[in-house]
């Protein structure tokens, strides 16, 4: 069993937000101490990453709700797991593709500046190594 401090450290989610996850039934049935105190099971902190998961790829937390409550429901829901989930990868796949591109692009400008910036450095570099200041390359 896990603390809300311990599940908090280990998920990097706030304590704040796994009460709000809680509220809102994205995990259920959350054990309390005689004392009180929330102690998370080793099942409710697999159903944590998999919600991290789902929202880390772009899934909304009411989506995430809807394909936990089918997975709550059972193996009758299965074919309609497996489907929401392949939507949701493909959706995945599609970002990652465009994000492949602003990366191609991003890296391109960096290889081009970095570029200019050996020729700019070079081309101080040739001056401050001149007598009285002029460039090596100038003429006198």
């Amino acid at each position: 069993m896990y603390t809300i401090q311990e599940v908090s450290k280990k998920t990097g989610l706030s304590a704040h937000t796994l009460r709000y996850y809680e509220k809102e039934g994205l995990i259920s049935s959350v054990e309390r101490s005689p004392g009180g105190i929330r102690q998370y099971s080793d099942g409710d902190m697999e159903a944590l990453w998999l919600i991290c998961c789902l929202k880390n790829t772009g899934m909304s937390l009411r989506e995430i709700a809807h394909f936990l409550s089918l997975t709550r429901q059972g193996d009758e829901t299965l074919r309609q797991r497996v489907e929401f989930l392949r939507e949701h990868r493909e959706n995945v796949m599609r970002r990652m593709a465009e994000m492949q591109k602003y990366l191609d692009k991003v890296t391109w400008k960096l290889n081009y500046f970095s570029d200019r910036l050996r020729v700019y450095e070079a081309r101080e570099k040739g001056k401050d190594d001149a007598p009285n200041g002029h460039s090596a390359k100038e003429e006198p």
